[in-house]
């Protein structure tokens, strides 16, 4: 097979982002472009490496055999970058992905952590869904990920190998409401008293889940302000235009005028946070930050 080093950026890319348009966009090229180095790729290899479909892009069971040897070469192609430019590291890079709510009560003190325990290694971090960290950590482009899963706690996709995920903590949902407001001095809500809440969430769909609304609330929820945000949802419930459903663990990032109240009258809502990445033997630093992560919980 004769593939260029682009051409492997590209299958990456298409992999992580699920169609060729997201793909064109992430990497700066036009659509025809990425169709066209699809296409060469396909082929070079000899058999169909994408299958196109009425959502997106997946890769056949072939794309995802060429992706993890593509793993392999474009970390060496990085690594040989890093030495001819002097600046390759004693110990490699860490790409960490978080979803919101971990970025916002987890990571700022897991790098702590990790900074005064190992101040060599190099942590850059991006945050997303857990779907899109999912496909990040798939094609490549995410050495390790802060995910959250609910009960029953599937796999997080179907493809094989399985991803190597650690159990890091649970934690459960609570209602954060305004200091001041119809919930004043009290630290429980029975689930009666928010079915006609005005509620502040962050727009959804079925394959991005994200927090918002009370699960399982009875009736239609009341939707006042849609934000996704983290801060932008809280401020809002300080000026007491709303409630909205949060972690626990948000209790030490709370901004002035906001309190947490747990919910009565229904099972409670445990969401568990686990650490992923692909299967196989992590790097010392890897290893590393995954201990900070779970030190901070």
């Amino acid at each position: 097979m004769d593939i260029s080093s682009a051409g492997l950026r590209v299958l990456r890319q298409i992999a992580e982002s699920g169609s060729f348009t997201a793909a064109a966009a992430r990497l700066g090229y036009t659509q025809s472009a990425v169709s066209r180095q699809a296409a060469a790729l396909e082929r070079s290899a000899g058999t169909t490496l994408f299958e196109r479909r009425p959502d997106g892009v997946r890769l056949t069971p072939a794309g995802l055999t060429l992706l993890r040897h593509a793993h392999t070469v474009l970390a060496s192609l990085a690594a040989a970058e890093r030495e001819l430019a002097g600046t390759a590291p004693h110990t490699g890079p860490v790409r960490l992905g978080a979803v919101p709510s971990a970025g916002a009560a987890i990571l700022p003190a897991a790098l702590a952590h990790l900074a005064a325990a190992d101040p060599q290694i190099t942590v850059t971090t991006r945050e997303g869904t857990t779907p899109t960290l999912t496909r990040a950590l798939r094609a490549g482009s995410l050495d390790l990920a802060v995910l959250t899963s609910r009960p029953p706690h599937r796999p997080f996709d179907g493809d094989a190998p399985r991803l190597h995920v650690e159990t890091v903590a649970d934690t459960d949902l609570v209602v954060a409401v305004a200091s001041a407001g119809e919930f004043a001095g009290r630290t429980a809500v029975h689930v009666d008293e928010l079915v006609g809440a005005a509620w502040i969430a962050t727009p959804s769909s079925n394959s991005e889940p994200l927090l918002g609304v009370w699960p399982g609330l009875p009736g239609r929820p009341r939707v006042s302000h849609s934000a996704r945000d983290w801060l932008t949802k809280l401020r809002l419930v300080a000026g007491g235009f709303g409630v909205t459903t949060v972690p626990s663990r948000f209790a030490p990032v709370l901004p002035p005028g906001v309190r947490l109240l747990h919910v009565d009258g229904a099972p409670p809502e445990i969401r568990r946070i686990l650490v992923a990445r692909l299967p196989g033997r992590p790097t010392p630093a890897i290893t590393a930050v995954t201990q900070a992560i779970a030190s901070v919980l």
